[in-house]
């Protein structure tokens, strides 16, 4: 276990964002431990001092992510505050591919790796590292590497830096293309395989691919399907408005 010393402003933000999370217990003690404790909490967290307030706390990066080597390319743009914790980043990528977040990941940015801090891998903590400090400026280019065995590699455009539309929440998607691969399907030339095959219910691999994917109709399965206001009600539940109304 690692243990890390954080300012009061950071350890402010950092508890403070995972209170807005929905709490998840599962044991009678934890349930008794939530409903006793998570009050408290949320009152001595505000106590801590906030970090002064910057033009950068209310300015959005407009990002085009890529999963790379995807034919027709799968791609979403995403709209995230510029001062997102690179942690926070992860989870919005996660929550765009519909990934599971259950494997490792880290950020290849101009300014160095950064993930879950591992001095062995060289990964920085990707908690103390904001967007705006790796990729201040459009046309900056970054990678965020998913799964270290199925290698889903996307790559990570920034196309402007604005402020933010006053009742706005972040982060948010304008637009994207086409369904995410399933979890552990073997990257891009195993989900290649796998549209492929579902596409053929002649294949041998057929039954077991549809099994695999518990479904019972192939039709279930289209890889070109994407719903804009599906993943927005799914970041909605984190998403924070930058410039009040």
């Amino acid at each position: 276990m690692v243990f890390r010393v954080y300012p009061p402003e950071q350890a402010r933000a950092i508890v403070a964002d995972a209170l807005d999370r929905e709490p998840c217990p599962v044991e009678p003690d934890q349930v008794e431990d939530v409903r006793a404790h998570v009050t408290l909490l949320r009152q001595r967290v505000e106590l801590l001092p906030e970090a002064p307030r910057t033009p950068a706390d209310t300015s959005v990066h407009r990002l085009k992510i890529t999963l790379s080597g995807s034919k027709p390319p799968i791609w979403r743009r995403l709209e995230v505050p510029s001062t997102i914790p690179l942690v926070h980043l992860h989870r919005a990528v996660q929550d765009a591919f519909e990934w599971e977040d259950c494997h490792l990941w880290v950020f290849h940015t101009p300014a160095g790796d950064y993930g879950v801090h591992d001095p062995e891998l060289g990964h920085g903590d990707a908690t103390a590292v904001t967007l705006a400090d790796v990729a201040p400026t459009p046309k900056t280019r970054l990678t965020y590497l998913y799964d270290f065995g199925d290698d889903w590699d996307h790559d990570i455009l920034v196309e402007d830096v604005a402020q933010a539309e006053p009742g706005a929440a972040y982060p948010r998607c304008l637009t994207g293309r086409r369904a995410a691969p399933p979890e552990d399907c073997g990257g891009i030339p195993g989900y290649d395989h796998l549209c492929e095959v579902l596409a053929d219910p002649f294949h041998p691999e057929h039954a077991e691919l549809l099994e695999w994917l518990e479904l019972d109709d192939p039709a279930d399965f289209d890889p070109a399907a994407f719903d804009r206001d599906e993943l927005n009600d799914y970041l909605a539940a984190w998403a924070k408005v930058l410039v009040k109304p």
